[in-house]
């Protein structure tokens, strides 16, 4: 692993930026934190499967969320729990690509497809969509890279512990292993810095403790310079702190996950809950902007 000071990725950023998106979008991220809304077309997600599992469904619920607060709406086909079945390329395709096309015929809303697979994300480009968010970080199909390089569009990169055999035991230091080695394949495969974000991962292959050390340590991860996106959304390690069994339980214990990581730098939340994340995201704004005034009063 290379010296973190000698990484060109790893620049200090200006609290003030733009995520570069495709089909000339951008979001400004800065004084203002953005709800990103989990919509899965899928009937075995762990929390909303089969709520939103046809195109129409998955419409009516979008547009709520968008009226509760959400600026991205995030499609997703094929369920990442574990142990869930995996789906087709097909599969995945026919059950986000027609919500995908609608929503941008209809709505202003930003789009992300929620794949792994690049195909399904070249597709779902062409359909409107104009974020990538990749669960596996660009590591899992070959060609993913060079389809958001192509496309323009904006990409989540995600950090996950499945299927590797070179964890490190400090979850920073895991981090930083895996996402540099995602950003080298963003950088050769020609990706703009700007249309990048990163993801810690919440419970992807990880247990209570480093999810909570990860939350606890998130600061750190601003090193890499790029906006950080986060997904506590009813996450297993919720309910283990909070006691609560079912997902939908959960909503509570995301809402205080949201307030902690905002005020630790977060940018973008992605959680099924979006008016109740939507308020704690208001009140941490409101208390970032009132140590800001604080801070320039001082200072003269």
């Amino acid at each position: 692993m290379r010296e973190l000071s000698k990484d060109p990725w790893l620049v200090t950023s200006p609290r003030n930026s733009v995520w570069a998106l495709a089909h000339g979008r951008s979001l400004a991220i800065g004084d203002i934190g953005h709800i990103m809304a989990i919509v899965n077309v899928t009937p075995d997600s762990f929390s909303d499967g089969g709520r939103h599992d046809d195109a129409e469904r998955g419409f009516r619920h979008a547009l709520d969320c968008v009226a509760d607060g959400a600026v991205i709406l995030d499609i997703g086909g094929e369920s990442t729990r574990p142990g869930a079945p995996e789906v087709t390329p097909g599969e995945e395709q026919d059950r986000v690509l027609p919500l995908i096309e609608r929503l941008s015929k209809e709505t202003d809303a930003l789009i992300s497809i929620d794949t792994y697979r690049a195909e399904t994300a070249r597709l779902a480009i062409e359909a409107g969509a104009h974020i990538v968010n990749d669960v596996y970080g660009l590591q899992y199909d070959a060609g993913m890279a060079g389809v958001v390089a192509k496309t323009g569009a904006g990409v989540c990169i995600m950090h996950t512990g499945r299927g590797r055999d070179d964890r490190l035991a400090d979850v920073i230091a895991d981090q930083r292993l895996f996402l540099e080695q995602s950003l080298d394949m963003a950088l050769c495969a020609g990706i703009r810095r700007d249309a990048i974000t990163l993801d810690p991962g919440f419970g992807f292959a990880k247990v209570t403790q480093e999810d909570m050390e990860l939350m606890a340590r998130l600061p750190e991860l601003q090193d890499f310079g790029l906006p950080l996106l986060v997904g506590t959304s009813r996450k297993r390690f919720v309910g283990a702190v909070t006691g609560r069994d079912t997902p939908d339980q959960r909503d509570v214990g995301t809402a205080a996950t949201t307030v902690a990581m905002r005020l630790s730098g977060a940018a973008i939340f992605r959680v099924h809950n979006v008016a109740a994340n939507r308020d704690a995201l208001l009140m941490a704004d409101a208390l970032l902007g009132a140590a800001r005034g604080f801070r320039e009063r001082q200072a003269g």
